[in-house]
């Protein structure tokens, strides 16, 4: 591969977005294309529904008229995802395809980088990034989903709450 896949947005009709990924994921099968498009995505969550006094959980579009494809883009792609039927276009402007950024894409939830804990609630951490960087502090909880750890930090005496990012501690020995 000369790029590296990244994340479009492709506009379709309203409705049409599991028909339009699965379109995809067939032409891609029938051509070949694995390595140039990777991943067909339809991003839907699970809302709780209450209706006649009747719970259930169903399953809804994040974002109704859109897929997100991760793809090398080069002609052929391109071509291939835009002749798809139910496509309108590719989000960007004019006929240029924009890819995601890095950012888009992970408060999206597109792609989760599952981050490993090698410490618990209780234990000291060393804080190695920051304005608290060269602290030692006591975990008081860890939110793994948002990536984020709640710390009581020592200083002049005081116990300070601080809240950082999982990748900015690190366990003590």
């Amino acid at each position: 591969m000369s790029e590296e896949a990244k994340w479009y947005v492709v506009h379709t009709y309203s409705g049409y977005e599991n028909k339009v990924a699965t379109s995809i994921e067939n032409a891609v099968e029938n051509r070949k294309l694995n390595d140039l498009i990777c991943e067909v995505r339809v991003p839907t969550e699970i809302v709780t529904e209450i209706k006649d006094n009747q719970k259930r959980e169903v399953e809804r579009k994040l974002f109704p008229g859109y897929v997100l494809v991760k793809m090398v883009m080069n002609d052929e792609t391109w071509y291939i995802v835009r002749n798809i039927r139910g496509v309108t276009g590719f989000v960007g402007p004019g006929s240029k395809p924009v890819p995601l950024t890095d950012d888009e894409v992970y408060r999206l939830g597109v792609e989760k980088n599952e981050i490993e804990v090698n410490f618990a609630v209780g234990d000291s951490v060393s804080i190695m990034d920051g304005y608290f960087a060269g602290f030692i502090g006591r975990v008081n909880q860890i939110e793994k989903e948002k990536g984020l750890v709640r710390l009581t930090v020592s200083m002049m005496g005081k116990d300070v709450p601080v809240e950082l990012a999982l990748e900015q501690v690190s366990a003590l020995d």
